[in-house]
């Protein structure tokens, strides 16, 4: 404590008592906002439940409420509308509504490979691609589901009438356990594939890279140009956060899958327990996202007419970290 020139102990001892005797400043309290998810809470997300539950947006000054969408199509719209400010989405879903002059860009990663995939019943008698033609392949979305198909069957040599396409509408395992198809696009390799497993059904996959579609982020942290622009360092405490959680994930993940499964009680432990080992690899090592890899994915969306136009990588992320 500086010593008042002139004062007494007894003034002293005054003073000091009446500076204990003043109450203490409040802690300022912590922003709140929302994250909606991409679809409903899965073993992708643990990271999002440490940073929120593990207390690592907290030490950010951050109150995240993470939210599941009622339509997997609503969490970009949302952000791009400026009614939410943050969500989970992916790399290839961004650059279409980039291209499509929606205003959201990707700012953190959550899933840095793709996780999408083909994925078939061992009894359908797939083995390679070139196995596909005749077969009927179910899908979810549209242009980039198809685009990718095409890019995968191309590889073999098929073309797009060398098999049939069925709109599934997101019901991809269950579509295969019926037989309404005997593949489907957009399935994760983790997730479905640990689903079937527990079905007790032989299942395989293509994994996309391996055929012709190139290596993109799965999962991505998005805003708007908007928030960013006024909230930016809202948005890098966000980043900061998540890339602490993520670490801890992979160093911790016994504590980490807890934590999400005490925030989940109604998941079904055993199936996102087993997705979850084998994603833990997938997950973001760093914030800084690579202008490459975004650009890579455009001209491969350009090729396959799922875009019309380039996209700059500058208009699709924002490195926050650097």
């Amino acid at each position: 404590m500086k010593r008042i020139k002139g004062a007494g102990p007894l003034v002293l001892a005054v003073l000091l008592g009446a500076l204990l005797a003043l109450p203490a400043r409040p802690a300022a309290a912590a922003e709140r906002y929302k994250l909606i998810l991409d679809w409903f809470p899965n073993a992708d997300h643990i990271p999002l439940y440490v940073a929120r539950d593990g207390g690592f947006w907290a030490k950010q000054g951050l109150q995240v409420e993470l939210v599941a969408p009622a339509d997997p199509n609503d969490p970009l719209k949302l952000v791009a509308a400026g009614k939410a400010p943050f969500a989970i989405n992916y790399q290839p879903n961004v650059t279409i509504a980039r291209s499509q002059g929606l205003p959201v860009r990707s700012i953190g990663v959550l899933v840095e490979h793709p996780l999408s995939s083909l994925a078939f019943l061992k009894k359908s008698g797939i083995r390679t691609p070139a196995d596909l033609k005749g077969k009927r392949i179910g899908y979810s979305v549209q242009e980039l589901d198809l685009a990718e198909l095409r890019a995968l069957t191309a590889s073999a040599g098929l073309k797009p009438d060398d098999y049939t396409t069925v709109n599934v509408n997101f019901n991809l395992t269950s579509s295969l356990l019926s037989g309404q198809v005997d593949a489907v696009m957009g399935a994760y390799w983790n997730y479905e594939l640990s689903e079937l497993a527990l079905e007790n059904v032989p299942a395989g996959y293509f994994a996309l890279t391996d055929y012709g579609v190139p290596d993109f982020y799965e999962l991505v942290v998005i805003t708007n140009d908007r928030f960013l622009a006024e909230h930016r360092d809202v948005a890098r405490r966000l980043v900061l956060g998540l890339q602490a959680a993520l670490d801890f994930t992979r160093a911790k993940p016994d504590e980490a899958l807890a934590l999400y499964l005490k925030a989940n009680p109604e998941v079904r432990k055993e199936l996102d327990t087993r997705a979850f080992k084998l994603v833990q690899d997938q997950f973001a090592h760093t914030q800084v996202q690579s202008a490459e890899k975004w650009e890579r994915f455009t001209r491969f969306a350009k090729a396959q007419g799922v875009i019309n136009k380039d996209v700059p990588a500058g208009d699709l992320f924002t490195n926050l970290m650097q």
